[in-house]
C-alpha cells in the first residue's frame, strides 16, 4: 500500500472519507472552505460528469460541483469521522 495520501480527486464514487488537508493560498480551496468543506468533515464523490469533470460531492448536506484541478489539492482519508 502506497504512502502517498488520497485525494478527492481520487476518490470513487459512492465511498465517504474525511477530509484531512487543504493548502491555504489558492482562492478557489478559500471558496470551497467558506462552504464548509475543512479537515475532519465527511465528504462524498456523488458522481462524475460523463468526461470526468467537474464531479459532484456532499458535504455537509448539499451537493456541490468542482473540478479535479480543485479537488486534486484536497487530501483525503478513507476512515469516517466518529
Amino acid at each position: 500500500m502506497s504512502n502517498s495520501p488520497l485525494t478527492l480527486a481520487q476518490l470513487p464514487i459512492g465511498i465517504a472519507a474525511v477530509i484531512e488537508h487543504l493548502p491555504f493560498g489558492r482562492p478557489a480551496l478559500t471558496r470551497l472552505r467558506e462552504l464548509g468543506l475543512v479537515p475532519g468533515t465527511t465528504i462524498e464523490v456523488v458522481r462524475r460528469a460523463p468526461l470526468g469533470e467537474p464531479i459532484e460531492i456532499l458535504v455537509r448536506g448539499s451537493y456541490i460541483a468542482m473540478r479535479n484541478h480543485e479537488a486534486a489539492f484536497i487530501e483525503v482519508s478513507s476512515r469516517l469521522a466518529s
